[in-house]
Protein backbone atom coordinates (compact mmCIF):
# COMPACT_ATOMS: atom_id res chain seq x y z
CA UNK A 1 0.00 0.00 0.00
CA UNK A 2 1.66 3.24 -1.27
CA UNK A 3 2.58 5.38 1.73
CA UNK A 4 -0.39 7.92 0.95
CA UNK A 5 -2.67 6.00 1.13
CA UNK A 6 -1.45 4.47 4.51
CA UNK A 7 -1.63 8.32 5.86
CA UNK A 8 -5.30 8.88 4.75
CA UNK A 9 -6.35 5.02 6.19
CA UNK A 10 -4.84 6.38 9.49
CA UNK A 11 -6.56 9.59 9.48
CA UNK A 12 -9.71 7.01 10.90
CA UNK A 13 -7.92 5.96 13.57
CA UNK A 14 -7.96 6.70 17.56
CA UNK A 15 -4.20 7.07 17.21
CA UNK A 16 -4.84 10.14 14.95
CA UNK A 17 -7.24 12.15 17.03
CA UNK A 18 -5.10 11.42 20.02
CA UNK A 19 -2.32 13.74 18.05
CA UNK A 20 -4.97 15.85 16.49
CA UNK A 21 -6.42 16.59 19.92
CA UNK A 22 -2.70 17.24 20.87
CA UNK A 23 -2.06 20.07 18.09
CA UNK A 24 -6.18 21.20 17.91
CA UNK A 25 -8.06 20.44 21.06
CA UNK A 26 -10.70 17.51 21.80
CA UNK A 27 -14.35 19.53 20.35
CA UNK A 28 -15.59 17.01 18.34
CA UNK A 29 -16.31 19.25 15.14
CA UNK A 30 -12.81 21.05 15.73
CA UNK A 31 -11.47 17.58 15.00
CA UNK A 32 -13.45 16.69 12.06
CA UNK A 33 -12.53 19.63 10.30
CA UNK A 34 -8.76 18.88 10.77
CA UNK A 35 -9.28 15.46 9.64
CA UNK A 36 -10.87 16.79 6.43
CA UNK A 37 -7.88 19.20 6.08
CA UNK A 38 -4.99 16.77 6.46
CA UNK A 39 -7.04 13.77 3.71
CA UNK A 40 -7.39 16.42 1.23
CA UNK A 41 -3.58 17.68 1.51
CA UNK A 42 -2.41 14.09 1.39
CA UNK A 43 -4.95 13.19 -1.52
CA UNK A 44 -3.87 16.21 -3.31
CA UNK A 45 -0.16 15.36 -2.77
CA UNK A 46 -1.20 11.76 -4.16
CA UNK A 47 -2.77 12.96 -7.15
CA UNK A 48 0.16 15.56 -8.31
CA UNK A 49 3.15 13.52 -7.16
CA UNK A 50 2.21 9.71 -7.46
CA UNK A 51 5.47 8.31 -7.54
CA UNK A 52 6.00 9.53 -4.40
CA UNK A 53 5.51 6.94 -1.56
CA UNK A 54 7.45 8.19 1.64
CA UNK A 55 5.32 10.84 2.45
CA UNK A 56 5.22 12.97 6.00
CA UNK A 57 3.14 15.90 7.51
CA UNK A 58 4.33 18.95 9.17
CA UNK A 59 2.77 20.81 11.11
CA UNK A 60 3.11 25.14 11.79
CA UNK A 61 1.62 27.17 13.94
CA UNK A 62 1.00 31.07 13.79
CA UNK A 63 1.67 33.69 16.33
CA UNK A 64 0.21 36.26 18.35
CA UNK A 65 2.50 38.60 19.96
CA UNK A 66 1.54 39.02 23.73
CA UNK A 67 3.81 41.63 25.38
CA UNK A 68 6.63 44.04 24.63
CA UNK A 69 5.25 46.03 21.62
CA UNK A 70 7.94 47.51 19.41
CA UNK A 71 10.84 46.76 21.73
CA UNK A 72 12.93 43.94 19.80
CA UNK A 73 14.62 46.44 17.86
CA UNK A 74 15.79 48.52 20.55
CA UNK A 75 17.66 45.30 22.27
CA UNK A 76 14.13 44.86 24.19
CA UNK A 77 12.49 42.16 25.47
CA UNK A 78 9.20 40.50 23.68
CA UNK A 79 6.85 37.74 24.93
CA UNK A 80 4.77 35.85 22.47
CA UNK A 81 2.72 32.88 21.81
CA UNK A 82 2.05 30.21 19.09
CA UNK A 83 -1.60 30.02 18.05
CA UNK A 84 -4.00 27.08 17.18
CA UNK A 85 -4.54 28.37 13.74
CA UNK A 86 -1.84 26.54 11.46
CA UNK A 87 -0.26 25.43 7.85
CA UNK A 88 0.02 22.39 7.11
CA UNK A 89 2.21 20.29 4.31
CA UNK A 90 2.24 16.74 2.97
CA UNK A 91 5.96 16.38 1.95
CA UNK A 92 8.15 13.90 0.26
CA UNK A 93 12.04 13.73 -0.39
CA UNK A 94 12.72 13.45 -4.15
CA UNK A 95 16.04 13.18 -6.09
CA UNK A 96 15.74 16.21 -8.66
CA UNK A 97 17.52 18.94 -6.44
CA UNK A 98 14.05 21.33 -7.20
CA UNK A 99 11.93 22.15 -4.56
CA UNK A 100 8.31 22.19 -6.45
CA UNK A 101 5.74 23.32 -3.23
CA UNK A 102 2.15 23.33 -4.41
CA UNK A 103 0.47 25.89 -1.72
CA UNK A 104 -3.50 26.09 -1.76
CA UNK A 105 -4.67 29.73 -3.01
CA UNK A 106 -1.06 30.27 -5.01
CA UNK A 107 0.65 29.41 -8.57
CA UNK A 108 3.02 26.60 -7.87
CA UNK A 109 6.31 27.43 -7.38
CA UNK A 110 9.33 24.93 -8.32
CA UNK A 111 12.67 25.99 -6.83
CA UNK A 112 16.15 24.85 -8.42
CA UNK A 113 19.21 24.58 -5.62
CA UNK A 114 21.89 24.44 -8.27
CA UNK A 115 21.71 28.45 -7.99
CA UNK A 116 21.30 29.61 -4.09
CA UNK A 117 21.60 33.46 -5.45
CA UNK A 118 19.11 35.41 -4.26
CA UNK A 119 16.41 36.66 -7.23
CA UNK A 120 15.58 40.14 -7.85
CA UNK A 121 12.27 38.87 -9.12
CA UNK A 122 11.40 36.57 -6.40
CA UNK A 123 11.45 38.93 -3.89
CA UNK A 124 8.51 38.97 -1.86
CA UNK A 125 7.81 35.57 -2.92
CA UNK A 126 7.83 32.13 -1.10
CA UNK A 127 10.04 30.93 -3.95
CA UNK A 128 12.33 33.16 -1.83
CA UNK A 129 11.85 31.97 1.75
CA UNK A 130 12.48 28.76 -0.03
CA UNK A 131 15.48 29.62 -1.76
CA UNK A 132 16.84 31.57 0.78
CA UNK A 133 16.23 28.83 3.51
CA UNK A 134 18.06 26.43 1.85
CA UNK A 135 21.01 29.27 0.80
CA UNK A 136 21.52 29.67 4.66
CA UNK A 137 21.70 26.07 5.43
CA UNK A 138 24.19 25.41 3.00
CA UNK A 139 26.13 28.03 4.04
CA UNK A 140 26.38 26.52 7.46
CA UNK A 141 27.52 23.56 6.00
CA UNK A 142 24.52 21.47 6.59
CA UNK A 143 22.95 19.13 3.70
CA UNK A 144 20.05 20.40 1.68
CA UNK A 145 18.59 18.15 -1.40
CA UNK A 146 15.06 18.73 -3.19
CA UNK A 147 11.23 17.52 -2.10
CA UNK A 148 8.09 17.72 -3.21
CA UNK A 149 5.42 19.39 -1.14
CA UNK A 150 1.41 20.45 -1.12
CA UNK A 151 0.55 23.22 1.48
CA UNK A 152 -2.62 24.26 2.85
CA UNK A 153 -3.04 27.04 5.68
CA UNK A 154 -5.46 28.62 8.14
CA UNK A 155 -3.87 31.28 9.40
CA UNK A 156 -5.18 34.19 7.48
CA UNK A 157 -2.59 36.61 5.39
CA UNK A 158 -2.10 40.04 6.77
CA UNK A 159 -3.27 39.50 9.81
CA UNK A 160 -0.35 39.91 12.37
CA UNK A 161 0.28 35.98 13.23
CA UNK A 162 2.91 35.58 10.94
CA UNK A 163 1.97 33.50 7.82
CA UNK A 164 5.03 34.02 6.42
CA UNK A 165 7.32 32.97 9.62
CA UNK A 166 5.14 29.15 9.65
CA UNK A 167 6.12 28.90 6.20
CA UNK A 168 9.40 29.65 6.27
CA UNK A 169 9.99 27.27 9.85
CA UNK A 170 8.04 24.59 8.13
CA UNK A 171 10.10 24.87 4.64
CA UNK A 172 13.61 24.76 7.49
CA UNK A 173 11.88 22.02 9.97
CA UNK A 174 11.44 19.94 5.92
CA UNK A 175 14.97 20.35 5.51
CA UNK A 176 16.19 19.57 8.67
CA UNK A 177 14.04 15.97 8.51
CA UNK A 178 14.69 15.11 4.97
CA UNK A 179 18.41 15.76 4.92
CA UNK A 180 20.00 16.28 8.50
CA UNK A 181 18.60 13.60 10.20
CA UNK A 182 16.80 16.06 12.50
CA UNK A 183 19.65 17.24 14.18
CA UNK A 184 19.82 20.61 14.29
CA UNK A 185 18.22 22.27 17.10
CA UNK A 186 14.99 24.80 16.91
CA UNK A 187 16.80 27.90 17.99
CA UNK A 188 19.36 27.74 15.03
CA UNK A 189 16.14 26.86 12.29
CA UNK A 190 14.59 29.71 13.66
CA UNK A 191 17.99 31.86 12.53
CA UNK A 192 17.87 29.89 9.44
CA UNK A 193 14.15 30.85 8.38
CA UNK A 194 15.14 34.96 10.28
CA UNK A 195 17.94 35.25 7.84
CA UNK A 196 15.74 33.82 4.50
CA UNK A 197 13.19 36.48 5.36
CA UNK A 198 15.50 39.39 5.96
CA UNK A 199 18.18 38.62 2.92
CA UNK A 200 15.80 36.95 0.39
CA UNK A 201 12.32 37.87 0.93
CA UNK A 202 13.24 41.60 1.56
CA UNK A 203 11.26 41.99 4.92
CA UNK A 204 14.09 43.21 8.15
CA UNK A 205 12.10 41.31 10.74
CA UNK A 206 13.39 40.46 13.74
CA UNK A 207 13.47 37.00 15.28
CA UNK A 208 10.92 36.79 17.54
CA UNK A 209 7.86 35.35 14.57
CA UNK A 210 10.35 32.53 13.71
CA UNK A 211 11.11 31.35 17.20
CA UNK A 212 7.42 31.42 18.57
CA UNK A 213 6.32 29.41 15.45
CA UNK A 214 9.14 26.09 16.13
CA UNK A 215 8.93 26.66 19.51
CA UNK A 216 5.26 26.65 20.68
CA UNK A 217 3.66 27.40 23.68
CA UNK A 218 4.23 31.04 25.33
CA UNK A 219 7.70 32.19 24.21
CA UNK A 220 9.63 35.06 25.86
CA UNK A 221 12.51 36.34 23.95
CA UNK A 222 15.69 38.92 25.02
CA UNK A 223 17.28 40.72 22.69
CA UNK A 224 20.12 42.45 24.40
CA UNK A 225 22.61 40.82 22.37
CA UNK A 226 20.93 40.59 18.99
CA UNK A 227 23.49 37.56 17.84
CA UNK A 228 22.55 35.30 20.56
CA UNK A 229 19.03 35.93 22.13
CA UNK A 230 17.77 34.50 25.14
CA UNK A 231 15.11 32.48 24.49
CA UNK A 232 12.60 30.91 27.47
CA UNK A 233 9.62 28.67 26.96
CA UNK A 234 7.09 29.73 29.50
CA UNK A 235 4.95 27.13 31.67
CA UNK A 236 1.27 28.31 31.73
CA UNK A 237 -1.90 26.21 30.40
CA UNK A 238 -3.63 29.21 28.80
CA UNK A 239 -6.49 26.79 28.19
CA UNK A 240 -7.57 26.48 31.99
CA UNK A 241 -7.35 30.40 32.48
CA UNK A 242 -11.07 30.79 31.38
CA UNK A 243 -10.55 33.04 28.70
CA UNK A 244 -10.64 32.68 24.26
CA UNK A 245 -7.98 34.61 22.76
CA UNK A 246 -9.45 37.21 20.02
CA UNK A 247 -7.50 38.79 17.00
CA UNK A 248 -9.72 41.71 15.57
CA UNK A 249 -9.30 42.82 11.94
CA UNK A 250 -10.31 45.90 12.08
CA UNK A 251 -9.24 47.18 8.24
CA UNK A 252 -6.91 49.33 6.45
CA UNK A 253 -4.43 48.90 4.55
CA UNK A 254 -0.69 47.85 5.74
CA UNK A 255 0.16 49.22 2.37
CA UNK A 256 2.69 52.03 2.72
CA UNK A 257 3.12 51.86 6.44
CA UNK A 258 6.72 51.16 6.42
CA UNK A 259 7.95 54.53 6.64
CA UNK A 260 5.68 55.06 10.03
CA UNK A 261 7.71 51.45 11.20
CA UNK A 262 10.99 52.32 10.32
CA UNK A 263 10.00 55.80 12.31
CA UNK A 264 9.25 54.20 16.08
CA UNK A 265 12.83 52.08 15.62
CA UNK A 266 14.44 55.54 14.95
CA UNK A 267 12.90 57.79 16.92
CA UNK A 268 13.57 55.57 20.02
CA UNK A 269 17.33 54.74 18.18
CA UNK A 270 17.37 58.94 18.22
CA UNK A 271 17.26 59.25 21.70
CA UNK A 272 19.72 56.55 22.40
CA UNK A 273 22.35 58.18 20.04
CA UNK A 274 21.88 61.32 22.15
CA UNK A 275 22.60 59.96 25.53
CA UNK A 276 25.35 58.15 23.45
CA UNK A 277 24.39 55.07 23.30
CA UNK A 278 23.25 52.72 20.49
CA UNK A 279 19.97 51.62 21.64
CA UNK A 280 17.49 52.34 24.12
CA UNK A 281 18.01 49.20 26.03
CA UNK A 282 21.41 50.77 27.02
CA UNK A 283 20.13 53.12 28.71
CA UNK A 284 17.53 53.17 31.92
CA UNK A 285 14.07 55.21 32.49
CA UNK A 286 16.02 57.36 35.21
CA UNK A 287 18.66 58.58 32.73
CA UNK A 288 16.18 59.66 29.82
CA UNK A 289 13.47 61.71 32.77
CA UNK A 290 16.88 63.44 33.99
CA UNK A 291 18.09 64.35 30.69
CA UNK A 292 14.65 65.63 29.31
CA UNK A 293 15.80 69.34 29.48
CA UNK A 294 19.17 68.08 27.09
CA UNK A 295 16.86 65.37 24.87
CA UNK A 296 14.07 67.99 23.97
CA UNK A 297 16.44 70.17 22.12
CA UNK A 298 18.19 67.20 20.27
CA UNK A 299 15.07 65.06 19.57
CA UNK A 300 11.32 65.43 18.69
CA UNK A 301 8.86 65.07 21.43
CA UNK A 302 7.29 61.67 20.00
CA UNK A 303 10.54 60.31 19.99
CA UNK A 304 10.52 61.20 23.55
CA UNK A 305 7.10 59.44 24.51
CA UNK A 306 8.09 56.30 22.46
CA UNK A 307 11.52 55.94 24.58
CA UNK A 308 9.17 55.90 27.70
CA UNK A 309 6.86 53.72 26.29
CA UNK A 310 10.24 50.90 25.40
CA UNK A 311 11.26 51.16 28.76
CA UNK A 312 7.94 50.19 30.61
CA UNK A 313 6.72 47.89 28.03
CA UNK A 314 10.09 46.43 28.09
CA UNK A 315 10.11 45.58 32.01
CA UNK A 316 6.01 45.04 31.79
CA UNK A 317 7.34 41.76 29.80
CA UNK A 318 9.26 40.64 32.57
CA UNK A 319 6.22 41.04 34.84
CA UNK A 320 4.15 39.15 32.49
CA UNK A 321 6.41 36.06 32.34
CA UNK A 322 6.26 36.30 36.17
CA UNK A 323 2.82 36.64 36.64
CA UNK A 324 1.80 33.40 34.09
CA UNK A 325 4.83 31.78 35.58
CA UNK A 326 2.77 32.13 39.05
CA UNK A 327 -0.46 31.51 37.88
CA UNK A 328 -1.99 35.09 38.58
CA UNK A 329 -3.90 35.89 35.59
CA UNK A 330 -5.25 38.40 36.50
CA UNK A 331 -1.66 40.29 37.02
CA UNK A 332 -1.45 39.50 33.56
CA UNK A 333 -4.53 40.88 32.55
CA UNK A 334 -3.87 44.54 34.22
CA UNK A 335 0.01 44.53 32.50
CA UNK A 336 -1.66 43.50 28.84
CA UNK A 337 -4.71 46.53 29.43
CA UNK A 338 -0.87 48.74 30.90
CA UNK A 339 0.58 47.58 27.51
CA UNK A 340 -2.51 48.80 25.33
CA UNK A 341 -2.54 52.50 26.75
CA UNK A 342 1.11 52.41 26.45
CA UNK A 343 1.07 51.83 23.45
CA UNK A 344 -1.97 53.81 22.03
CA UNK A 345 -0.67 56.89 24.49
CA UNK A 346 3.04 56.93 24.14
CA UNK A 347 4.06 55.01 21.13
CA UNK A 348 1.52 56.55 19.32
CA UNK A 349 0.87 53.40 16.90
CA UNK A 350 -2.64 52.86 17.31
CA UNK A 351 -3.35 55.00 14.08
CA UNK A 352 -1.82 57.58 11.41
CA UNK A 353 -1.21 61.41 12.69
CA UNK A 354 -1.45 62.47 9.03
CA UNK A 355 -4.81 60.21 8.32
CA UNK A 356 -6.31 60.70 11.75
CA UNK A 357 -9.93 60.79 10.44
CA UNK A 358 -9.57 56.79 10.01
CA UNK A 359 -8.80 55.03 13.27
CA UNK A 360 -10.41 51.52 13.07
CA UNK A 361 -7.63 50.39 15.93
CA UNK A 362 -8.98 53.33 18.57
CA UNK A 363 -12.44 52.47 17.62
CA UNK A 364 -12.18 48.68 18.37
CA UNK A 365 -10.23 49.02 21.97
CA UNK A 366 -13.27 51.58 22.89
CA UNK A 367 -16.02 48.93 21.91
CA UNK A 368 -13.64 45.65 23.84
CA UNK A 369 -13.34 48.29 26.98
CA UNK A 370 -16.91 48.96 27.03
CA UNK A 371 -18.06 45.25 26.41
CA UNK A 372 -15.26 43.90 28.73
CA UNK A 373 -16.10 46.07 31.85
CA UNK A 374 -13.07 45.42 33.17
CA UNK A 375 -12.76 41.92 32.86
CA UNK A 376 -10.55 41.33 29.92
CA UNK A 377 -7.71 42.68 27.86
CA UNK A 378 -7.03 44.14 24.69
CA UNK A 379 -4.20 45.75 23.16
CA UNK A 380 -3.00 46.92 19.64
CA UNK A 381 -1.64 44.17 17.63
CA UNK A 382 1.96 44.41 16.60
CA UNK A 383 2.89 46.95 14.25
CA UNK A 384 -0.15 49.31 14.66
CA UNK A 385 -1.41 51.85 13.00
CA UNK A 386 -3.58 49.99 10.78
CA UNK A 387 -5.00 46.72 11.24
CA UNK A 388 -5.18 43.99 14.26
CA UNK A 389 -5.97 44.33 18.05
CA UNK A 390 -5.91 41.26 20.56
CA UNK A 391 -8.63 41.04 23.33
CA UNK A 392 -8.27 38.48 26.32
CA UNK A 393 -12.39 37.49 26.42
CA UNK A 394 -13.96 35.52 29.32
CA UNK A 395 -15.49 32.40 27.65
CA UNK A 396 -18.97 33.70 29.23
CA UNK A 397 -18.52 37.03 27.00
CA UNK A 398 -17.19 35.61 23.68
CA UNK A 399 -20.48 35.08 22.24
CA UNK A 400 -21.65 38.55 23.12
CA UNK A 401 -18.38 40.24 22.58
CA UNK A 402 -17.58 38.61 18.92
CA UNK A 403 -21.34 39.33 18.50
CA UNK A 404 -20.66 42.91 18.76
CA UNK A 405 -17.10 43.38 17.38
CA UNK A 406 -18.52 41.92 14.12
CA UNK A 407 -21.47 44.22 13.89
CA UNK A 408 -19.02 47.03 13.29
CA UNK A 409 -16.07 45.44 11.91
CA UNK A 410 -18.02 42.59 9.44
CA UNK A 411 -18.51 38.55 10.03
CA UNK A 412 -14.63 37.59 9.00
CA UNK A 413 -13.60 40.24 11.25
CA UNK A 414 -12.66 37.92 14.57
CA UNK A 415 -10.38 35.29 15.09
CA UNK A 416 -11.35 33.17 17.86
CA UNK A 417 -7.90 31.55 19.16
CA UNK A 418 -5.83 29.70 21.80
CA UNK A 419 -2.45 29.07 22.81
CA UNK A 420 -0.85 26.20 20.87
CA UNK A 421 2.03 24.21 23.49
CA UNK A 422 3.18 22.29 20.42
CA UNK A 423 5.48 24.59 17.59
CA UNK A 424 6.06 23.16 14.09
CA UNK A 425 6.40 19.16 14.48
CA UNK A 426 6.19 16.16 12.06
CA UNK A 427 2.78 14.84 12.30
CA UNK A 428 2.51 11.00 12.65
CA UNK A 429 0.00 8.83 13.88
Amino acid sequence: MPEAAKLLAALSTPAATKTLSGLYGSQPARLERQKERYYSVVTKFNTLFPKENDVVLFSAPGRTEVGGNHTDHNAGRVLAAAIDLDMIAAMAKNDRNTITIHSEGYPPDTISLADLNPVVSEKYTFAALVRGVAARMSQLGLAIGGFDACITSEIPKGSGLSSSAAFEVLIARAMNHFYNQDRVDDIPLAQVAQFAENQYFGKPSGLMDQTTCILGGFVTIDFKDAARPVVKKVNYDFAASGYALVIVDTGGSHAELSEDYAAVESEMKSVARALGAKSLRQLSLKQVMESLPYLRSKVNDRALLRSIHFFEDDQRVVDEVKALEGDDFKKFLSLVVASGYSSWMLNQNCYLARNPAEQGIPVALAISERILQGRGACRVHGGGFAGTIQVFVPNDLLNAYVSQIRSVFGEKSCHILSIRQSGTVLVSF
